[in-house]
């Protein structure tokens, strides 16, 4: 799924997005989960300072 949403960033207007992947501990359990969101270039900064 990620190839393919990739591909489709890449044929043209996707210059301006980023894949962003972020550490997060899990509540529930402690442990490290990851998450992962396309953003716009100008909104990186946004992602990982909100919780």
């Amino acid at each position: 799924m990620a190839k393919k949403t990739i591909a489709s960033l890449q044929k043209g207007g996707g210059k301006n997005h980023s894949k962003v992947i972020k550490m997060v501990k899990s509540e529930k359990s402690g442990a490290y989960v990851f998450k992962e969101e396309i953003v716009e270039n100008d909104k990186v900064k946004d992602f990982f300072a909100k919780n």
